[in-house]
Parts: structure tokens; sequence; C-alpha cells
């Protein structure tokens, strides 16, 4: 039998850049011995949204009846972005999470991007209008691992005008996006004004910016190794070792607090924040710096912890098809069931937990034994007795209360969060916890 091909995946829109890409992948995988995948996300953004699904289904259709090893797949986003909220981050943060989704779904492990020259240096330099440090700069990596699937932009150092040359060659057709054009995007302004306008003046403006990233990304690495090294005789069970700390010179305490909170919080800490606790914190003996989603930074008798700020308990009698005042913003937080002879709580998080939003309105309810359960993505949907089953749930875990949002089944005591409504790594939501009274509570401080 002769062995699988491996899949790679290419993000299209159906614009030229990614056309070119996908053409380019897959007019040599079958002498590379690989399937392609096609992705594409459908935002809903765009009058013309459906019209670009079909072109780029077709193109791939005509392209498969070439012979070429291709396939194509394809999500509409289900979410819009909250009132206040960048679109583009919005749009960014949907379309990697869906890539994510439909690449572990069809066993692809990596994931091509068409990122150029030009997208890299309209990086940076929104980056450096943002006041970014050597992280930002660096702006985005040639290659990188994330969510189990690695990213790669194979056509990061090429200019424009070289994709530009390919789409003429081969008489690719594309869709060009008038959003593209609308000055009101950051990027766009970018763009369409201030690159051209240096590039008139500074002809090699476009790959200076390139070499800014790669001479940060470098120097972000090198940070990241040397704070590692200066962190690790410094940790204890109870945090970071305050006195060792302050023992380093300013710019090492800034950078070490830096790579601990990173690491603490799963995301990004204000330089303001950074700088300030750098100063302070050499010279005080307790204090507390707040941070965000609900935590702090304290210091107390030599040691820095992270702790979650203690949210107040509520109790409550509920015990089935009761409502429950959730937190509308990230936030943790505890209710004491007494007839549930328990307490149900939720924490902070950045993976395999809901949004806010989907806690609203969410009910109690006991089991009635004909619950359906998805353990992880991909995975199928069981019965909760299969499931408990399977991970060797004992019967005290499984007796709080089950939380449903409508007919939608969010949390089971003792298998935790149903995979089909968690929200996208890295985006803070909140996980569920049930505590039997019988148990040993943890505090969430």
């Amino acid at each position: 039998m002769p062995a699988q091909r491996a899949v790679v995946a290419v993000a299209t829109s159906g614009g030229r850049d990614s056309t070119a890409l996908l053409h380019a992948v897959s007019r040599q995988a079958r002498a590379a011995g690989l399937k392609v995948l096609a992705l594409h996300v459908h935002h809903g953004l765009q009058p013309g949204a459906d019209q670009w699904l079909a072109h780029v289904q077709a193109q791939c259709q005509r392209w498969v009846r070439q012979g070429w090893p291709l396939s194509f797949a394809f999500e509409r986003l289900k979410t819009q972005p909250s009132p206040g909220e960048s679109i583009e981050a919005w749009a960014r943060r949907e379309r990697y999470a869906a890539l994510t989704r439909m690449a572990s779904a069809h066993g692809a492990r990596h994931v091509l991007l068409a990122h150029h020259r030009g997208d890299q240096a309209e990086t940076v330099l929104l980056q450096a209008l943002r006041g970014a440090g050597p992280a930002g700069l660096a702006a985005m990596p040639q290659a990188a691992e994330r969510d189990g699937v690695i990213w790669l932009r194979p056509w990061l150092s090429q200019p424009r005008s070289a994709i530009e040359a390919y789409v003429q060659r081969w008489r690719l057709s594309y869709i060009d996006d008038d959003s593209n054009q609308d000055p009101r995007f950051d990027r766009n302004r970018l763009r369409l004004e201030v690159l051209p306008a240096l590039t008139r003046h500074f002809p090699r403006a476009e790959q200076a910016l390139s070499d800014v990233a790669q001479h940060a990304a470098a120097a972000d690495a090198f940070i990241r190794e040397s704070a590692e090294l200066l962190l690790k005789p410094m940790l204890s069970p109870r945090g970071l070792n305050a006195e060792a700390w302050c023992e380093c010179s300013s710019a090492q305490r800034f950078w070490v607090l830096r790579h601990w909170l990173t690491q603490m919080l799963h995301g990004g800490v204000s330089c303001t924040l950074l700088e300030r606790v750098t100063q302070e914190g050499a010279r005080l003996k307790q204090a507390r710096w707040p941070l965000a989603f609900g935590q702090e930074l304290r210091l107390y008798r030599g040691q820095f912890s992270v702790e979650t700020v203690q949210a107040p308990v509520v109790s409550a009698s509920t015990t089935s098809d009761e409502l429950v005042v959730w937190p509308s913003a990230v936030q943790a937080g505890a209710l004491h069931l007494p007839a549930w002879r328990g307490t149900l709580r939720w924490t902070v998080a950045m993976q395999q937990g809901v949004r806010p939003a989907m806690l609203r309105g969410a009910t109690l309810a006991a089991r009635v034994g004909r619950e359906q359960f998805q353990l992880g993505p991909g995975r199928p949907a069981r019965s909760l007795k299969k499931q408990f089953q399977a991970l060797g749930v004992p019967q005290w875990a499984r007796s709080g209360p089950l939380v449903w949002q409508g007919d939608q089944l969010l949390f089971v005591p003792g298998l935790g969060m149903d995979a089909r409504y968690q929200a996208p790594v890295g985006e803070p939501q909140l996980v569920l916890h049930w505590h039997p009274d019988s148990v040993d509570v943890p505090s969430i401080d």
C-alpha cells in the first residue's frame, strides 16, 4: 500500500497574493508527494463575501480537474465584533481560530500564509507607531507554531512586484477587495499613503523595514533566552524571589519581570506597569499592582506572586432549571449552592473556557440521561455516562449541576467545558469548576 501523502494547507481569501501562493503550491504538490488543502474563511463582513467563496471554490475545482492533488474547505464565521471592538482585530483573531479548526479537522499540520515583504514593512511601521519593543518590531515570523499548527510565510522576503509578475505569468484570476482601499483602517492608510511617500524618498524603505523586523526578532530571542537564564534560579513554588530579583540591574529587572509575567498571564503586560514595578519593587517591602482580568501582582515577604482578586461568593439554593446571574465581564467569581452541596466557581483563563456572553442567561439543571458532551475538538459527542466511564470520573465528582445555555450544554462537573462552545485559544475567557462541599474547595485568590 502506498504511503499516505502529507497534507499542507494554504489560507486563501481569493485575493491576488493568496491565489498566487495556492497556485504555486498546488502546481508543485504532486511532484513533492503532497496533498494541498485550500482554506477559506467567510467573514460575512462584505456584501460580496458569498461571491468570493464561490470564486475560490470554482477555482479549486478547475485545478482539481487538471489533476492537481487539491481539496477545499471553508468556514462561515458565526460571531460578530463586539461594540467598540476593532473590526481588524476581531477578523484577524476569528480568522486564525477558524483556520486552526479546519486545518486540525483535515489533518494538516502546516498552514501557509501569503504575506510578503510589503506586508512585513507595514506591520513594522504599525508596531513602531504603537511604541512597540523588540517583540512587536519583529512583526511577522517566517515560521511559528501555535495551537498545534505550524504557520509558514514562504514569501515573506519577496516583494509585491514578484507576486504580481507570477500572477501575470500564469494569467490567474483573483478578487480585488474594495475594503483594501478604505482609509478608515490603519494598515490601509499606511499602504496607500505612507509607504508610497517613504519609497519615493527612500527607495529601499521596504527592504530596510523588513531588515528591522529580522534584527528585532534576533534581539527579542536573545532577550528571552537571557531573561529565562536569570529567571530560573529566582523561581519558587510561591512565586518570584524578590531579593534575588533586586540584585539585578534595572534593565535585567525589567526584562526578567516581563518574561515571568508573560508566562504567568499567558499574554502581554503594559510597559508602563513594568517600568513602575521595576522601580517601586526594588525599594518596597510589600505592595500590590493591578493587572488585567481581575488579577494583581503582589509583593509580600520577599516574594512576587500573581493572584486573582477575591470575588464575593454568592449563596443560592437553586436545584434545577434556575437562572444564574453570571458576570458580564471576564472576572473570577463563585456561587455557593447549598441545595447541590457544593460551590460553582469560574476563573479567568486563555483556553478551554467560554466567553462571558455565553453564560448570560445560562441555567442550572440536573442530569436526565439524554445529554451529549464533546470532550475535545474533532472528537465525537457521546453520552455523559460513556464520557464519565472513559475518563474514570468518580461518582462524587459528577454530583453538581449541568450548565445550559438554551439547549446547548456548556459545562458538566467532572468533564469540564464542552469543546463545541469553547472560546478561541488566547482570548480571555471563563472556565467553570465544580467543588463539592465534602471536598476541600481551593481559594480563587
